[in-house]
C-alpha cells in the first residue's frame, strides 16, 4: 500500500465492523509475567474448550468471520501481575484472576454459554472479602489514574488495526500534514512534558534544542534499554501498547527534522522486541513509516535494535556509542546529544514512556494533559510497585499522588512476613532503583513529583517503589543497591569503578561485624566524592541510596558498628541466638534438629546454645512451639 492512499478512518471502519460480529472477546493478558505463569497454555486451553462446547471460536478477527462466535484473544499487561494470568471477557465486564488451563471448560459452560460468573475466580477484596466482578469494582483499579496504560491490558498489540480504530495514528497524520516542526515543539514545551525515564528535562526544550541545529542529517532514539532492579514501566509499554511507542517516534522525528530512528530495546526483553518489530514492520507495510508517508513527502526509516545488556546503556551518550558498534561507555557532555550524538549528528533522545505519552498530548491537547498532576509535573506516572505490599505490580497515577495513597490504598498495605497484610508495619520506599532514594514514614503524605522528590533528596528515576516493612535491613538495602551498581560499572572513571567498589567493601564490614569508628565518616566521605567526580549519571546517583540511608536511619547504621547488632535481625553475623530460660520447656525438639549439635541440655530443663558452634540456620526457631529461641 502506497503511503499516499493510508486511509486511517477506513481502517479503523472496517475494523469496528468486524469487532461486531464475535458475541463476545475473551481477552487473555499475554504480558511477560503472565505469559510465565501460564497465559499461553490458557489461551490454547480457551479456544479448545470453546470448539468442544460446539461454540464457533476465531482467535483472529477478520472481515469476513460469521456473527455470533467467540473471539480469543491476546492482550499486553493489565498491571496487576500477581494475580495473573488475567482474563477479561467482554462486553460483560468481567475480570478473571489466577486462570488455569483447567478451568478453561467452566468458564466457556458457566460465562460463555450460560452468562454466569465463576465466582471462584474473581477477585476478593482484601479488606472485605466481597469478590469483584471487573476491574472497575477493584480499589487496585480504581484509585489509579490510567491514561497512558488504558489501552494495555485491552487490545491486541500485535494488531495495527485494533490501534487505529482508537484514534492510533492520527496525531501522527496531523503532524506530518498540518504542522510545522516549530509548532511541534511549541505544543509539547506549553504541555509540560518532562521526561520520564528519571532525569525529568523538559521533552518541548530537548526537541527544540535539537530542531534549531542547523545539520540537515538528525536522528530520534527511543531507549528502551530499562535496567533498573524492579522495573517493568517501559517493558510492558512495549509488549502491550508498542504503536503508540513508534507514533511518539514520528511525532520527535518530524518536530527536529528527522528522518531516520532507532527503537533501543533491552536484549532481555524478547517479547517486548518481538513486538516493537512486528508493529514497526506493520506500520511500514501500512504507509505509516518508510517513504512519503501520510502523502506528506516526509520519509521515516525505524530501526529496532537489541540492547548490549549493560545498564549503563541506558546513559545516553553510551546507548549511541552501542548503536554504532562501540562499547557502551559514556562521554563527557557538552556537546550534548541535541548538537553532536548520533554519529556526530544532533539527536533527541527520549525514553519509552516519554514518547509513548507524546500521541495523547497530540490528540487531546496541551491543556487537558497540564489537567492532569501538577503545576511543574504534569501529567502521570507509571511506577512499578514491588515489595512488602499487598497489591504489586504496575500502576499509574497523577503526579502529586502521595506515598500514603500509593502504598496503603492502591497497595493494599504493608504486608509481614507471611505476606499478608500484619503489624510489621511501614518502614520506607526506595524509589528510583540504585539512582533514587528512601522515603520514611514522614514522607507519607509527600506528593510524588520531579520537584518535592529531589527536595528530600530522592528523585522519581524510571518509576520503581519497592515498599519495605520493619523487618528490613537498611544497610543490607543499601548494600544491595551498590553491589548492583558496583556490578554495572563501564569501569571507565576512577571514582566510580573504585568508589562503588570501596563503598561496597566499607557496607559489608558494616553488616558482617567489622566496621568501627571510623567507617561511618569514611563511607559518607566516599559516597560525596564518587558522586562529585564520577564522569556520567550511573556514579554520579550511586551513592544515593547510602546517603538517603544514612541521613533517615542513621541509628541503625551505628547499631550496626558500636553495637555489633541489626535491629531487624537481619544481618546473619550480628545474630545472637539465645533461648529464653522461662520459656524453653525442655522438649529437646530444637537439639535434635540442629544440624551441628550446638543446644545442649537437659530433658523437661532449659537449653542452651553454644555461639561457638552455631551456624544460625533458623532450624531450632522453626521447630520452636514456645517462642523461646531468638537472635537467628
Amino acid at each position: 500500500m502506497k503511503a499516499a492512499t493510508v486511509d486511517l478512518e477506513a481502517i479503523a471502519r472496517d475494523y469496528k465492523a468486524a469487532a461486531e460480529r464475535p458475541a463476545r472477546r475473551v481477552l487473555i493478558c499475554a504480558g511477560t509475567g503472565c505469559v510465565a505463569n501460564g497465559a499461553l497454555k490458557v489461551h490454547k486451553a480457551m479456544t479448545e474448550a470453546i470448539a468442544a462446547a460446539g461454540l464457533e471460536v476465531t482467535t483472529e478477527l477478520v472481515d469476513e468471520g460469521a456473527e455470533g462466535g467467540i473471539l480469543v484473544s491476546q492482550s499486553g499487561c493489565h498491571g496487576f501481575c500477581q494475580m495473573g494470568p488475567l482474563m477479561s471477557i467482554l462486553p460483560d465486564g468481567i475480570l478473571y484472576t489466577g486462570v488455569r488451563p483447567g478451568d478453561a471448560a467452566e468458564i466457556t459452560e458457566q460465562t460463555l454459554k450460560q452468562g454466569q460468573t465463576v465466582e471462584r475466580l474473581l477477585y476478593s477484596d482484601a479488606a472485605t472479602g466481597e469478590r469483584c466482578r471487573g476491574s472497575q469494582d477493584i480499589t487496585f483499579y480504581k484509585r489509579q489514574g490510567r491514561s497512558l496504560l488504558k489501552d494495555c491490558g485491552a487490545i491486541d498489540p500485535e494488531d495495527i488495526r485494533e490501534y487505529i480504530a482508537g484514534e492510533g495514528y492520527a496525531a501522527a497524520r496531523r503532524v506530518c500534514l498540518e504542522m510545522s516542526p516549530q509548532a511541534v515543539c511549541e505544543e509539547i514545551t506549553f504541555s509540560g512534558l518532562r521526561g520520564r525515564g528519571g532525569g525529568g528535562f523538559p521533552t518541548g526544550k530537548k526537541w527544540e534544542l535539537t530542531r534549531i541545529q542547523p545539520e540537515g542529517k538528525k536522528y530520534v532514539i527511543c531507549n528502551g534499554d530499562e535496567g533498573d532492579p524492579g522495573a517493568f514501566m517501559d517493558r510492558s509499554l512495549m509488549e502491550g501498547n508498542p504503536h503508540s511507542v513508534v507514533e511518539g517516534v514520528i511525532i520527535a522525528a518530524r518536530a527536529v527534522g528527522a528522518d531516520e530512528a532507532y527503537i533501543y530495546v533491552r536484549a532481555e526483553y524478547p517479547l517486548a522486541v518481538k513486538r516493537v518489530r512486528k508493529a514497526v514492520a506493520d506500520a511500514e507495510a501500512a504507509g505509516i513509516l518508510g517513504e512519503d508517508i501520510f502523502g506528506s513527502g516526509l520519509s521515516l526509516k525505524c530501526h529496532v535494535m537489541e540492547g548490549a545488556g549493560a545498564f549503563v546503556c541506558g546513559e545516553e551518550t553510551a546507548l549511541m556509542a552501542s548503536i554504532e558498534g562501540r562499547r557502551g561507555m559514556p562521554s563527557p557532555k557538552p556537546p550534548f546529544p541535541a548538537q553532536s550524538g548520533l554519529w556526530g549528528k544532533p539527536t533527541v533522545i527520549n525514553n519509552v514512556e516519554s514518547l509513548a505519552t507524546v500521541p495523547g498530548i497530540l490528540r487531546t491537547g496541551a491543556r487537558q494533559f497540564r489537567s492532569l498532576g501538577t503545576e511543574s509535573s504534569p501529567g502521570t506516572k507509571t511506577f512499578a510497585l514491588t515489595g512488602h505490599v499487598a497489591n504489586t505490580g504496575l500502576i499509574e497515577v497523577p503526579f502529586g499522588t502521595t506515598l500514603r495513597e500509593i502504598v496503603f490504598n492502591i497497595g493494599g498495605g504493608v504486608t509481614g512476613k507471611d505476606g499478608k497484610v500484619s503489624g510489621e508495619g511501614f518502614k520506607a520506599v526506595q524509589i528510583g532503583g540504585p539512582s533514587g532514594g528512601c522515603l520514611t514514614e514522614e514522607h507519607l503524605d509527600l506528593p510524588l513529583d520531579f520537584d518535592s522528590l529531589k527536595s528530600v533528596g530522592a528523585m522519581v528515576g524510571s518509576g520503581g517503589l519497592v515498599v519495605m516493612n520493619r523487618s528490613t535491613c537498611m544497610v543490607e538495602m543499601a548494600c544491595y543497591f551498590m553491589r548492583f551498581t558496583q556490578n554495572e560499572s563501564c569501569g571507565k572513571c576512577v571514582l566510580c569503578r573504585e568508589g562503588t567498589r570501596q563503598m561496597l567493601a566499607l557496607l559489608e564490614d558494616i553488616t558482617e561485624g567489622r566496621a568501627d569508628g571510623s567507617t561511618l565518616e569514611l563511607l559518607e566521605k566516599l559516597a560525596g566524592a564518587v558522586r562529585k567526580g564520577s564522569l556520567c549519571g550511573l556514579g554520579k546517583t550511586a551513592p544515593n541510596p547510602v546517603l538517603c540511608t544514612l541521613q533517615y536511619f542513621r541509628a541503625e547504621y551505628e547499631a550496626h558498628v558500636h553495637q555489633k547488632r541489626c535491629p531487624a535481625g537481619s544481618c546473619k553475623a550480628l545474630l545472637r541466638p539465645e533461648i529464653a530460660a522461662d520459656k524453653c520447656k525442655g522438649c529437646t525438639l530444637c537439639a535434635r534438629q540442629c544440624p551441628v549439635e550446638a543446644i545442649s541440655g537437659e530433658k523437661k530443663q532449659p537449653h542452651r546454645i553454644d555461639t561457638a558452634l552455631c551456624i544460625k540456620c533458623g532450624a531450632c526457631k522453626a521447630v520452636c512451639k514456645f517462642g523461646a529461641i531468638t537472635g537467628v
